[in-house]
Order: structure tokens, then sequence, then C-alpha cells
């Protein structure tokens, strides 16, 4: 199992989908960019990008592929969402718009564009016990929060004052913050290593 190249997806539907691709690759993963059911078949595990959450959420029922994405979840394949794709694979979001669904599989509540505008971006320097040393430094644009986490849903992030911004639980991974905006790629390993596990 160690020398297999893991074939992963990007969903392609709109956002920062090169980036996660180019970190994939890096880390020696097969990409595929993926914007139709069959190229989700094909796939270990899928990676939903930042974007516009509302957007992408729009653009998965047109193109068919939110009955899949939630079926792939269902039945195990490992997901990493990062700002938008956190929304997405949340349960449950506060501040969507009129209509806006998940979906789903992550127990959270998470909250859109938490922190303002995209005047409100920043950046900090976060502890992630998961990752060990050294922190990780997480780039916030118009990033969701999670605001409740339920039962066997682990935090991985916090920050200093304690709201969560980084979720794991089971095949699931989500983070409010960009990893791959900054050349942090532990947060993509953990996900190949998830999709080896499985």
């Amino acid at each position: 199992m160690a020398g297999r190249r893991p074939h992963v997806g990007v969903l392609a539907l709109q956002g920062d989908v090169r980036e996660h691709a180019r970190v994939l690759s890096d880390l020696g993963a097969d990409v595929e960019l993926v914007r139709r059911p069959n190229e989700l078949t094909a796939v270990e595990g899928l990676v939903i990008p930042g974007g516009e959450s509302s957007v992408i959420d729009k653009l998965s029922r047109a193109f068919g592929m939110q009955r899949p994405i939630r079926d792939a979840i269902a039945a195990g394949m490992p997901m990493y969402g990062t700002c938008a794709g956190l929304i997405l694979l949340a349960d449950r979001i506060t501040d969507g718009i009129q209509g806006q669904e998940t979906f789903g599989g992550l127990d959270v509540v998470v909250r859109r564009n938490a922190f303002g505008s995209q005047l409100e971006s920043f950046e900090t320097d976060l502890d992630v016990p998961a990752l060990g040393d050294p922190p990780v430094h997480a780039v916030f644009i118009r990033a969701p929060l999670v605001e409740e986490v339920g039962s066997g849903v682990e935090p991985l992030a916090r920050l200093a004052d304690g709201r969560v911004v980084a979720v794991r639980h089971a095949q699931l991974l989500g983070t409010s913050f960009h990893p791959e905006v900054t050349g942090e790629r532990r947060f993509h390993e953990l996900f190949l290593d998830t999709v080896r596990a499985a």
C-alpha cells in the first residue's frame, strides 16, 4: 500500500480548484477534476474547494452532482472541504442564502461569512495537535465558522478565543481556512492518509 498513488478528485464546478490539484499532485496523488457523476465514481476521495458555497450548491444540482456526492459520503468516501467546501459538508448552516442546500455528512452547524466581507480577511497561526509542530499558518478569506460540533466530531483547530475552525469526523475533514494558498500541505496529507486507509 505504501507506494500506491491515491486517485482523488477535486470538485471542479467553481472555486480554487487548480491550487488543490497542484498540492495533491505534489504529494504524489493522481488527480482528476470532477464535474460529472461518472468522474466521481472513478475517484477514491474528493476535495471540495473554497469558492462561493451557494454557487457550488446550485451548480452541483445543475450538473446532477448533489445526489451522487451525498451517496458517496454515505458510502464512506473520504472528502476534504476548505472554506466553502466546509459549508457544503456541514449538516446545517446559518446565514445561508434562500434555498441553499448542503451535501451534509459532518454533524456541525457552520455560519457562512462569519468574519464579514473580504475586507475582514485575516491570517493567524493555529496549533493543530493532530498535525504536530510547527503551527499552521492559516488564511481566512470570507471564512465560515463552526458554531456547533456534534458528538463524534473532533475539533482539530481553534482560534485564540476558542472558536472552532477545523474539524474531522470519520472520513470527512473540513477547514474554515485555505491551506492550499499558503503552501501548508499537512491537511492534504491527512486527507490522502484517510484515502489510503479507506
